[in-house]
């Protein structure tokens, strides 16, 4: 590691000019590059007390063996140069807005005597035409396909085309007018690169002119009693209504917009970009990268535009007239005229307020949104990371060994009522879902209300039970759906497999409880009171994301970006949704028993019976007597019964009420 006061430059000889520098480790590869208004300014600062700096950039000035510069005349040029050398160098410690996937693009090589129309992947190459890019290569399929009977564009390779040319018969697209078939001279070079032009005038946005003309000559044809071209151009017609209904209408007619979105928190952002182009929605693009140096919106805006319309080459249509950000960078100003130079016509740089332009914006940070979870759902799956994970734990907690095995409860209910807890189950860092349990809670006598610690202790005692039993039959306490859980395992089952080692036969690695420090002492004093000392409890407190050690008077404070973390959070927010779940249906039969318990006549399988046809009790209460009386296995007499039964309900008080609030939980 590298000392920076032995490269440091003397703060007199860095001008105080804009430019832009590069940071290059002792093999001279270059790390990093940077602008800046003022050099001196900016490169003084990284070589301030480096205990101060972002660890990223400590990382950074840390590996790096020299330093130099370059100065330019305009703040312009600087962003030019920065991401010449960002593309040239690509040097790790910059942040580089790479596709999260590979997106298809429709292309139209129009430098080719006879145009072809294909799905393309990669690099924009020159004299080609490109749309796009589009989320799913099936929708530049759908759309060429319904096409291509209007505009008889080519879509064959090289191969295919010379093959057809040597044997003077097209091929397949040529025979059902799918093509116009230039292999064989159906129409000239000139009059196929016409129908090219006006198929990329289609995708262009100029869709409404040709509509009208394609109308105006279908008109002509039935004046001119030629039926038979009339019923193809109105074919014609519906087939290119198909393909505009499949790009929603967004915008107003005529507007070219690209619409930025960042979303993300202190560690990673999530970028997505939607591409409208004449009002309509015709692309869409999408990035998850680290947040460097703890950077603002300004800040990642400003490095996302150079760095995406630096890479265009098709400046025509890359760059739209306008771009709408989240916010606007510091130097917004020179970021719009660089775009301006590259697009050659003005280029407005600002952010949407209010109208249809603000409501897209809103759709796309909700896209972008949806794109960071699912991100982080696939780094959960990483097994790399999750191995990083476990060992984290195990030395931040000082387990023996990676806790291979976690299991977490939680608990939920209102206002201590229908107190219920889940315990899920994490193997390997991933959820172990067949392994899920509910618990119905014991509740206090006298108000009816349950203590979140006791429920703990409760749980915590009847799972470790099974354990110091040798877990050959589950504890008498423990009633069938317990048992059952997620996994729909009934008494019965268990009285089949009595045999056989139950799943729970084996403690967890480490045992984790939604809470504070009171109620992982209530855990680990249960596990001390069964004799269990090879199970590690914790409590994760969901304020300040703290871990509770029973014993300890001071949490430990996990790093913010540490995998550790990340795992503790997703195993406890399993648990939370899971005894979110499991209470909702409990307290959703609890209502439905007692509005229909007692009536005459009607069993458990009338009542659901009833439920299932009408969706709910509050519906049934609505429903007549011969609408009840539709119900199949209800009788006349039967449906008056339900019906004066709820109803004589609702002029009295009822006995159970829920109250309208979310569930709370430990």
């Amino acid at each position: 590691m590298a000392d920076p006061s032995t490269y440091r430059p003397a703060p007199g000889t860095i001008p105080t000019d804009p430019g832009v520098y590069k940071f290059r480790d002792q093999h001279g590869r270059v790390i990093y590059v940077g602008k800046a208004k003022n050099l001196r300014q900016r490169l003084t600062s990284y070589f301030a007390d480096i205990t101060g700096l972002h660890p990223r950039t400590r990382q950074m000035v840390t590996t790096a063996a020299s330093v130099e510069w370059t100065v330019v005349t305009t703040e312009v040029e600087a962003l030019q140069l920065e991401y010449n050398w960002i593309k040239e160098f690509d040097p790790r410690f910059n942040v580089r807005y790479r596709d999260d996937k590979s997106y298809p693009m429709l292309a139209v090589t129009l430098n080719e005597e006879y145009p072809r129309v294909f799905v393309y992947r990669g690099a924009r190459r020159p004299g080609v035409r490109y749309f796009g890019p589009y989320s799913h290569a099936w929708a530049i399929r759908e759309t060429v396909d319904l096409l291509t009977r209007v505009f008889g564009v080519r879509t064959c390779s090289k191969g295919v085309f010379r093959r057809s040319e040597q044997m003077g018969r097209p091929c397949l697209l040529g025979y059902i007018d799918k093509c116009s078939a230039p292999c064989v001279g159906r129409v000239s070079a000139a009059e196929h690169r016409e129908i090219v032009e006006d198929f990329c005038d289609f995708l262009g946005g100029r869709t409404d002119s040709l509509i009208r003309n394609l109308e105006r000559e279908m008109n002509s044809a039935a004046e001119e009693l030629d039926f038979e071209r009339a019923a193809r151009l109105r074919d014609d017609v519906s087939a290119l209504r198909r393909a505009m209904e499949k790009q929603a209408v967004v915008l107003g007619s005529g507007t070219d917009a690209d619409v930025i979105a960042l979303v993300g928190d202190e560690l990673e952002s999530s970028v997505q970009v939607f591409h409208v182009r004449d009002g309509r929605v015709r692309g869409q693009r999408g990035w998850v990268v680290e947040v460097q140096e703890n950077a603002s919106l300004a800040d990642q805006v400003g490095t996302f535009l150079t760095q995406f319309y630096g890479a265009e080459t098709d400046m025509s249509s890359g760059i739209p007239r306008e771009v709408l950000v989240p916010a606007l960078p510091d130097d917004a100003a020179d970021v719009e005229k660089w775009l301006a130079e590259r697009r050659g016509a003005h280029v407005s740089l600002r952010v949407p307020q209010r109208g249809d332009k603000r409501t897209l914006m809103t759709t796309v940070e909700r896209n972008a949104t949806e794109a960071l979870a699912r991100h982080k759902l696939q780094r959960a799956g990483d097994l790399t990371t999750r191995s990083a994970a476990l060992t984290e734990l195990q030395e931040a907690l000082g387990l023996d060994t990676a806790p291979l095995r976690i299991e977490c409860i939680d608990i939920s209910h209102v206002q201590g009522t229908d107190v219920v807890a889940s315990l899920v189950v994490f193997e390997d860092g991933l959820a172990r879902k067949s392994d899920y349990r509910h618990y119905s809670i014991k509740e206090a006598a006298g108000d009816g209300r349950s203590d979140d610690v006791a429920s703990i202790a409760e749980v915590t005692r009847r799972r470790f039970a099974r354990h110091r039993d040798g877990a050959i039959t589950p504890p008498p306490e423990e009633s069938a759906s317990d048992q059952a859980g997620a996994s729909g395992q009934t008494a019965a089952d268990d009285e089949a497999t009595s045999r056989r080692p139950k799943k729970f036969a084996y403690p967890p690695n480490l045992f984790v409880v939604d809470g504070g420090a009171p109620q992982a002492h209530a855990a680990a004093s249960v596990l001390d009171e069964l004799g269990v000392t090879d199970v590690a409890v914790v409590g994760l407190a969901k304020r300040l994301e703290e871990v509770w050690i029973p014993g300890d008077d001071e949490p430990v404070i996990l790093p913010r970006n540490s995998e550790a973390l990340f795992l503790l959070q997703r195993v406890r927010d399993e648990a939370h949704r899971f005894a979110i779940t499991f209470h909702r249906s409990k307290r959703s039969k609890r209502m439905t028993a007692s509005a229909l318990d007692g009536i005459a006549g009607l069993g458990a399988g009338r009542r659901t019976a009833l439920v299932t046809h009408f969706g709910s009790v509050a519906n049934l209460k609505k429903a007549t007597v011969a609408e009840i009386g539709e119900v199949k296995g209800i009788g006349p007499a039967t449906a008056q019964a339900v019906h004066d039964a709820l109803h004589d309900s609702d002029r009295e008080s009822p006995e159970t009420t829920v109250p309208d609030m979310e569930e709370s939980q430990s």
